[in-house]
């Protein structure tokens, strides 16, 4: 994937907020660790692609070294390519809410620090309004406040080769992923 090596830790080109297959749509989310959020959101059906990465920090072309040290100001986050006509925005987000518990400050399971926050990347208005209502909509199931941050889409960093379908690869489980 992006032309390197499983071994390669060399960054691969950001992809700005507009850069959209023509037919298709993307949306970015951060749920802990991407491992396991890049799994359950690849299995949903009319989702063409999803990629672990980094969005939502201040340095270009960050490495998965650089976001863990908190510096960087990066989530580790999955841009998923779909199919709108297959899938829709609004079911995406259910199943974001569905996977991991947003009421939990820059924490998902044992994973610590900023970089595991929970967070919805919006590429468009219409992404905006429909993830602050299901902000609304899914607080009821959770005793906590939702600390999920909304926020405008900016340059998604993909993570190295190594990081990219982990899970499918190494054939052992994800990072923490709860079923809500």
């Amino acid at each position: 994937m992006f032309g390197r090596s499983a071994l390669d830790t060399t960054q691969a080109p950001g992809i700005p907020p507009d850069d959209v297959p023509d037919g298709l749509d993307r949306a970015a989310f951060a749920a802990g660790c991407f491992w396991g959020v890049e799994e359950f959101l690849r299995a949903v059906p009319g989702v063409v692609d999803a990629i672990s990465g980094y969005e939502g920090g201040a340095v270009e072309a960050p490495t998965y070294e650089a976001v863990c040290s908190g510096r960087t100001g990066h989530a580790e986050a999955v841009l998923v390519t779909y199919d709108p006509d297959r899938v829709s925005y609004e079911t995406l987000l259910a199943e974001f809410f569905r996977h991991h518990d947003p009421t939990t400050p820059n924490r998902q399971g044992p994973d610590v620090g900023t970089q595991y926050r929970s967070a919805i990347f919006t590429r468009t208005d219409e992404q905006a309004e429909s993830a602050r209502r299901a902000l609304r909509d899914f607080q009821e199931r959770f005793k906590r406040p939702i600390v999920t941050e909304v926020t405008p889409a900016a340059t998604f960093w993909p993570a190295e080769a190594y990081h990219q379908r982990y899970t499918e690869r190494s054939g052992r489980g994800g990072c923490h992923v709860a079923n809500w």
